[in-house]
């Protein structure tokens, strides 16, 4: 079995569970403000690094370990995946966690206390990455980019149109009046 490593008591994600004393169905709340760590986003989207995390949770003491069930709340970043405008929101998801005593099963991935205290970092960040938005809109009837010019749809007149042919077309444009002739002499043909 390899030795868990100790936690740092004020680091800002690790939680004292003394409080409880390991007495089932004792319970304390934790609502705190920690700055988020880098790293937490996807393609387009993040929580900025630095940004205030608000975490509410409830701590309760059970046979096994600690229950941890709250919400955290965290301001998000973004590119709007239609316009590509900046976007800013807020995210908020709700987690639980059993986190045990001692190690139950070799193969367990169940999150363990260290001594009396909690990191609950990993979790709060899985919950987090797992609730920013995919595609994030600036609006929700935001139209986008013009496919030819890149132009933003929203600040161009409704009759913004391109004429022009795209190029990989052209030789296709060419046989167009060509094959109506034919298919004219084609019918004139079948008619005689």
């Amino acid at each position: 079995m390899t030795a868990v490593p100790a936690l740092d008591p004020r680091a800002p994600f690790v939680l004292d569970t003394r409080e409880l004393g390991r007495r089932p169905g004792s319970m304390t709340r934790v609502h705190r403000t920690v700055d988020a760590p880098s790293g937490w986003s996807l393609e387009i989207v993040q929580v900025p690094a630095g940004a205030p995390v608000e975490l509410d949770f409830r701590l309760e003491s059970v046979v096994d370990g600690v229950l941890v069930t709250g919400d955290v709340h965290a301001p998000i970043r973004a590119e709007c995946g239609r316009c590509l405008d900046p976007v800013e929101d807020d995210v908020d998801v709700d987690v639980q966690e059993l986190f045990t005593y001692e190690l139950v099963d070799a193969s367990d991935e169940q999150p363990l206390l260290v001594g009396d205290f909690i990191d609950l970092e990993p979790l709060v960040r899985d919950a987090v990455v797992l609730g920013l938005p995919v595609n994030p809109v600036c609006a929700d009837d935001c139209p986008g980019l013009c496919a030819t010019c890149g132009a933003r749809l929203a600040d161009v007149e409704d009759n913004h149109s391109h004429d022009e042919l795209d190029p990989r077309w052209e030789a296709l444009a060419r046989l167009a009046p060509q094959s109506d002739t034919s298919q004219d002499m084609t019918q004139e043909s079948m008619e005689s």
